[in-house]
C-alpha cells in the first residue's frame, strides 16, 4: 500500500500546469458540446437525448421492466375510451380556412425566401385531392386519367403543365358528331364538359392572385355542374355511377365553398354568406369541409353578433366536435356583452356579476380546449401564416384560428382586456391537464409532435403543458460551467492550483487507507500508554 501511495505521489509531482490546464479545457469543451446538443435535442424533439438513450436501450439490458403493458393489461373500459377519444382528438384534420397557394402561400415564399408550407402538410393535402376528386372510373376518361397521376405529382410545375394537358385533351375530344335522329342523317356538333378538377388545380397553384384564382373557380363550377347533374340522374344504375356522383359532388362543394372564400378575400362579404348559407342549405349532410366555420367568421366581419348566436346554436352541441372557432367565438359574444365596462380593480372589490362570471367561464372553457390561443390573440407570441391542416388543441390551430379572428378581436372594446385578465385562471382549475380534464378531456400528449409536422421549422412551437428542462442537460451545464471555471482558475494561477489539485488528489487517494491509518494510531497509544488489553468477558461487581 505505501508503495502504491508513494508511486503515486511520485507522478503527481512531475505533473506540470500546463497539463492541469489541459485537462480543465478538454473537459469543459466536452461538456459544452454535450450541452449544447442536449439543448438542440429538446427544442427540436422535446426531450432529452440522453434520457431517451437510456430509456429505449440501456434499460432493456439492465434489465428494466416496462409497466406498459402490465398498465395495458389492467386497464379499465373507462381507460380504453379516453384512449380512443385522444386518439380522435389526434386526428389532423383539413384546415376550413386554408389559404390559397399560388395567389397567397407562394407570394409569401417570393417575398420572404421562406417556405410557409412542410412536406408533411403538402402530402396530406395530395392525399385529400386523391380521396375527394378522383373516383375507380377515371381511367375511362382521358382527362381524368391525366388529373389522377397530377394528384400524385410532387413537383409543382409538373401538377399545372399536367392540368393544361388534360385541358387540351378535352378540347380537342369536345367536338364529336351525334345524330338527333338515329334513322336521319342529320347530325349536331355537341361540347364535351370540360376537367372541372383541371380548373381546380390552376385556381389553387397557378393564379397569382384572389381574382384569378376567381375567375378559374367560375369556369370550374360551369363544367363540375354539368357532371353533377348528369352523374345524379345515373348514380343509382351501379356503384360505378354511385362513386362517380360521389366524387361529383365533392367537386361542386369545394368549387362552391372556394368561390365564397374568394368573394370574402376581395371585400364581398355578404354576396360570401349568401354563397355559404346557399351551399349549406343544399348539401346538410357534408360536414367533413366544415363550412360552418367560414359561415362565422364571414359572420364576424359583418358584425352580425345575432347570426352569429344562431349558428352556434345549432353547432356547439355536446355531440359534435368541438373546435378553437367554436370555443372562443363563443367566449367573444359573451365577454362583448360585459367587456366595454369590465374593470379588473372593481371587480375584485365587489365581486363578478352574473354576466361577467359567465364570460369568465366561456374564456376558461376555450382556455381548457386549446391553451394556445391567447398568446396569439394577446400578441404575446408572433404569427405565421396558417397551415392547410390542423390539429384541434394544438398549436396549428391556435394559428388559424388566430390568423383570422384577432381583428375581431379587436373590434370588440374590453374583449382582449378581460381575456387577458381571466385567461390564466384556467390552469388553476386543471394542474394535471394530461391526467385530467374539467369540461373537455384531458389534454392529448401528441399534440407537440403532429404540430412540429405542420408548422414550418422556423416556427417556435407552442407546448403545452410546458416541459421542465430534462435532468441532463442541468447536470451539463453545471458540469460545463465547474469545469470552465477550473479552467480559468488553473491558467491564471497555475501554481496555486496545481498545489490544490495534487493535495485533492492526495486526500482522495488516501482516503482507502484511512481505516487502516486509524486502527495503526490506536495501537500505538496503546502501546505508548501500556493499556492492557480488554477482557474476552466482563463481569461488573459492587
Amino acid at each position: 500500500m505505501f508503495g502504491t501511495e508513494s508511486s503515486l505521489s511520485m507522478f503527481l509531482n512531475t505533473l506540470t500546469p500546463k497539463f492541469y490546464v489541459a485537462l480543465t479545457g478538454t473537459s469543459s469543451l466536452i461538456s459544452g458540446l454535450i450541452l449544447i446538443f442536449e439543448w438542440w435535442y429538446f427544442r427540436k424533439y422535446g426531450t432529452s437525448f440522453i434520457e431517451q438513450v437510456s430509456v429505449s436501450h440501456l434499460r432493456p439490458l439492465l434489465g428494466g421492466v416496462d409497466n406498459n403493458s402490465s398498465n395495458n393489461s389492467n386497464s379499465s373500459n373507462g381507460d380504453s375510451d379516453s384512449n380512443r377519444q385522444s386518439v380522435s382528438e389526434c386526428k389532423v384534420w383539413r384546415n376550413p380556412l386554408n389559404l390559397f397557394r399560388g395567389a397567397e402561400y407562394n407570394r409569401y415564399t417570393w417575398v420572404t425566401g421562406r417556405e410557409p408550407l412542410t412536406y408533411y402538410d403538402m402530402n396530406l393535402s395530395a392525399q385529400d385531392h386523391q380521396t375527394f376528386f378522383t373516383c375507380d372510373s377515371d381511367h375511362l376518361r382521358p382527362a381524368d386519367a391525366i388529373m389522377q397521376k397530377a394528384w400524385r405529382e410532387r413537383n409543382p410545375q409538373a401538377r399545372i403543365s399536367a392540368a393544361h394537358e388534360a385541358l387540351e385533351i378535352n378540347e380537342i375530344r369536345s367536338r364529336v358528331e351525334v345524330p338527333l335522329i338515329a334513322s336521319s342523317t342529320i347530325w349536331e356538333i355537341k361540347l364535351l364538359p370540360k376537367c372541372a378538377t383541371a380548373y381546380i388545380l390552376l385556381a389553387e397553384e397557378e393564379a397569382t392572385t384572389i381574382a384569378e384564382a376567381e375567375k378559374l373557380f367560375k369556369q370550374a363550377l360551369k363544367a363540375g355542374d354539368g357532371c353533377y347533374r348528369r352523374s345524379q340522374q345515373l348514380q343509382h344504375h351501379g356503384s360505378q355511377y354511385e362513386a362517380q356522383h360521389r366524387r361529383d359532388t365533392n367537386v361542386l362543394v369545394y368549387i362552391k365553398r372556394r368561390l365564397a372564400m374568394c368573394a370574402r378575400r376581395l371585400g364581398r362579404t355578404r354576396e360570401a354568406v349568401k354563397m355559404m348559407r346557399d351551399l349549406m342549405k343544399e348539401f346538410p349532410l357534408l360536414s367533413m369541409f366544415n363550412i360552418h366555420e367560414n359561415l362565422l367568421e364571414a359572420l364576424l366581419e359583418l358584425q352580425a353578433y345575432a347570426d352569429v348566436q344562431a349558428v352556434l346554436a345549432k353547432y356547439d352541441d355536446i355531440s359534435l366536435p368541438k373546435s378553437a372557432t367554436i370555443c372562443y367565438t363563443a367566449a367573444l359574444l359573451k365577454a362583448r356583452a360585459v367587456s366595454d365596462k369590465f374593470s379588473p380593480e372593481a371587480a375584485s372589490r365587489r365581486g363578478l356579476s352574473t354576466a361577467e362570471m359567465n364570460a369568465v367561464e366561456a374564456i376558461h372553457r376555450a382556455v381548457e380546449f386549446n391553451p394556445h390561443v391567447p398568446k396569439y390573440l394577446l400578441e404575446m407570441k408572433s404569427l405565421i401564416l396558417p397551415p392547410e391542416h390542423i390539429l384541434k388543441r394544438g398549436d396549428s390551430e391556435a394559428i388559424a384560428y388566430a390568423f383570422f379572428h384577432l381583428a375581431h378581436w379587436k373590434r370588440v372594446e374590453g374583449a382582449l382586456n378581460l381575456l387577458h385578465c381571466t385567461w390564466e385562471g384556467t390552469f388553476r382549475m386543471i394542474p394535471y391537464p394530461l391526467e385530467k380534464g374539467h369540461l373537455f378531456y384531458p389534454y392529448p400528449i401528441c399534440t407537440e409532435t403532429a404540430d412540429r409536422e405542420l408548422l414550418p421549422s422556423f416556427h417556435e412551437v407552442s407546448v403545452y403543458p410546458k416541459k421542465e428542462l430534462p435532468f441532463f442537460i442541468l447536470f451539463t451545464a453545471g458540469l460545463c460551467s465547474f469545469t470552465a471555471m477550473l479552467a480559468l482558475l488553473t491558467h491564471q494561477f497555475p501554481e496555486l492550483m496545481g498545489v490544490f489539485a495534487k493535495a485533492m488528489i492526495d486526500i482522495f487517494c488516501s482516503a482507502e487507507f484511512r481505516d487502516w491509518n486509524c486502527k495503526s494510531i490506536f495501537m500505538r497509544v496503546e502501546d505508548e500508554l501500556e493499556i492492557p488489553p480488554a477482557p474476552q468477558s466482563q463481569h461488573f461487581q459492587n
